[in-house]
């Protein structure tokens, strides 16, 4: 995690001037007075929870769209791989911006098109309706998975390097699985269930707006280097963290996208229910476990953690193959509780990786590179399973889906098994 703290503190009644004080604080001219307090820590990752809410907040609501629009498990898959199209599009630049411009001329227009993603999802009647507000979506999450977790490490400082990690990484999958339990809960039991979800959404990242005018960061002071627009990366000699952190994150994070996109079909499948509700829990829980897995294990070794979330996500595709032979809802909420783990294990690790080595103002632009790793299997396999389902039956697609994400988990483990004498475990 990085080391970050503000410019601008006196010493001995001197006030130094900026590039001194970061020389000696070993900072980022971003962060924030490492005299914030722990409760501005905690709310620095609001913002990044109230987006992911949204992220998924449609999930249990595409079998009422469905329903009145028509459209395929292929064309959901679509639908929401436009998601990761928009959410790399954003990597691609909000992290080198962030680190640049600072924080908040990223988070801020994010949220301004959430919001905007919001009033779409409300009135949405067509394909292309769910697409564009997919996307806006999208390219809010990118920024806040690189500005916002930025942030929270800026805020936290130097001597709450771990707690920064943790909270970064928890606020975005409990987001993540919040979002559609919220959304099945408040379709089932209020009217108008597309559009009052979104309603109360607006109203969450409403909070997140104020919460981000009053953030105690500033504006980098250091002069831009290289291209603006280029893909993610990490400084020379950091590229084996990165490796780590994708190799594991990345099945992780494929295998929720995978349950998130087709789980309520095989849940309809399986237990013979379109229960917005049922399906808006069993996302919850599969997140509820990747946050209370990472605090759990937040004091391990980070590759011991990387290891952990790789044999958590090999063993959720285990389990998903066999509860489609054998109709097992029992097996495939167990399927889903493991990719929970592992791609909470994943992101806590890989996040720690780059946060503990990476310069501060390089960090957007590193957490920008480990989710663009992420997140491209994440858009393709998924997608690829849902055409494969059209085709040859849900249990075959899932299953062909299953064996090639838990072939990718154990390769992702190996790696990093075969790292641990190259790579030192940060401090």
């Amino acid at each position: 995690m990085s080391e970050s703290r503000t410019a601008g503190v006196k010493v001995v009644g001197e006030e130094r001037s900026g590039t001194e004080e970061r020389a000696a604080a070993g900072s980022s001219p971003s962060a924030a007075p490492s005299s914030a307090p722990t409760w501005w820590v905690w709310l620095a990752a609001w913002p990044v929870t109230a987006v992911f809410v949204l992220s998924n907040a449609a999930t249990p609501l595409y079998v009422l769209w469905q329903r009145d629009i028509g459209f395929s498990k292929g064309t959901l898959t679509v639908v929401f791989a436009f998601y990761i199209v928009g959410l790399l599009g954003s990597l691609l630049v909000s992290g080198v911006v962030s680190d640049r411009l600072g924080r908040k001329p990223v988070l801020l227009p994010a949220l301004a098109l959430a919001l905007a993603a919001c009033l779409i999802f409300a009135t949405a009647s067509s394909v292309a309706a769910l697409i564009v507000a997919r996307l806006f979506t999208g390219i809010a999450v990118g920024a806040v998975v690189s500005a916002g977790m930025a942030a929270v490490t800026d805020v936290a400082g130097q001597d709450r390097k771990r707690l920064a990690a943790l909270l970064a990484s928890c606020a975005m999958v409990f987001g993540a699985g919040l979002g559609p339990l919220l959304a099945g809960i408040l379709s089932e039991t209020l009217p108008a269930p597309t559009v009052t979800v979104f309603l109360v959404e607006m109203a969450l990242l409403a909070t997140a707006v104020l919460a981000v005018l009053r953030m105690p960061v500033q504006r980098p002071a250091a002069p831009a280097k290289g291209a603006w627009l280029r893909v993610p990366g990490v400084p020379r000699g950091k590229g084996l963290q990165l490796t780590l952190g994708i190799a594991v994150f990345a099945p992780g994070i494929t295998a929720t996208s995978f349950v998130l996109s087709l789980g309520p079909s095989l849940l309809s499948g399986l237990l013979g229910t379109t229960s917005r509700i049922v399906a808006g829990a069993m996302a919850f829980v599969m997140f509820l476990a990747a946050t209370g897995v990472q605090f759990a294990v937040q004091r391990l070794r980070r590759r011991t953690i990387l290891t952990a979330g790789a044999i958590s996500t090999g063993l959720s595709m285990i389990t998903l193959i066999v509860a489609v032979h054998t109709s097992s809802v029992p097996v495939l909420i167990t399927s889903a509780l493991l990719a929970g783990a592992g791609q909470g294990m994943g992101q806590l690790g890989g996040l720690s990786l780059l946060n503990s080595t990476v310069p501060p103002e390089r960090l957007a632009e590193a957490n920008a590179a480990l989710n663009v790793g992420g997140y491209i299997p994440a858009g393709l396999l998924p997608v690829s399973a849902g055409y494969l389902s059209d085709a040859v039956g849900l249990t075959n697609g899932a299953t062909v889906f299953g064996t090639v994400l838990m072939s990718l988990a154990v390769v992702g483990g190996l790696v990093v098994v075969a790292a641990r004498r190259r790579v030192p475990e940060p401090a």
